[in-house]
């Protein structure tokens, strides 16, 4: 494994990442150690008093960083910058979610709206059918006529009626 800044460092198997959820870094109970130093960093790094505690060298250096950068308006107005576009853009993406998600469920409705219309006319055509066909009057053509049914679909009620 190479440093891609800095590609004639090796960095062999001396590289370690450790993942820590802060909000639960109180459970792991970590009395003292860098492990411990770097929970304090990421929770407190601008409490003077707290980081005047911690004596590991890497955590020093960091500290020492973001001293630097937060020294620098330039670096903190693009920081800024780039937070205030980050937050644009996901507020962006959830108002376009909420909004499809809207659209979506109007034209649910309309389309539902539209086949129960369908649905219930069909139904009421064929018990109209099915009443013609009860009264004995009328031929599976004029019943289809009267009904907007086709014959066949009337010959299929016809055959399905009790006698």
């Amino acid at each position: 494994m190479r440093d891609a800044h800095q590609p004639q460092v090796t960095l062999w198997n001396r590289l370690q990442l450790t993942l820590i959820e802060l909000k639960k870094a109180d459970r792991l109970r970590q009395e003292t150690g860098p492990l411990r130093d770097w929970i304090n960093f990421f929770e407190h790094w601008r409490e003077e008093q707290t980081m005047a505690e911690i004596e590991h060298a890497p955590i020093r250096e960091a500290l020492n960083q973001v001293r630097r950068l937060s020294a620098d308006d330039e670096a903190r107005r693009l920081a800024f910058v780039r937070e205030r576009a980050l937050r644009d853009e996901a507020s962006l993406l959830k108002e376009a979610r909420e909004e499809g998600e809207q659209i979506g469920m109007q034209k649910g409705r309309q389309e539902g709206r539209e086949e129960g219309e369908r649905l219930g006319l069909q139904k009421g055509r064929q018990e109209t059918a099915r009443n013609l066909i009860q009264l004995g009057v009328l031929s599976d053509g004029q019943i289809a006529q009267a009904t907007g049914l086709s014959v066949a679909q009337v010959e299929v009620l016809r055959s399905a009626a009790p006698s």
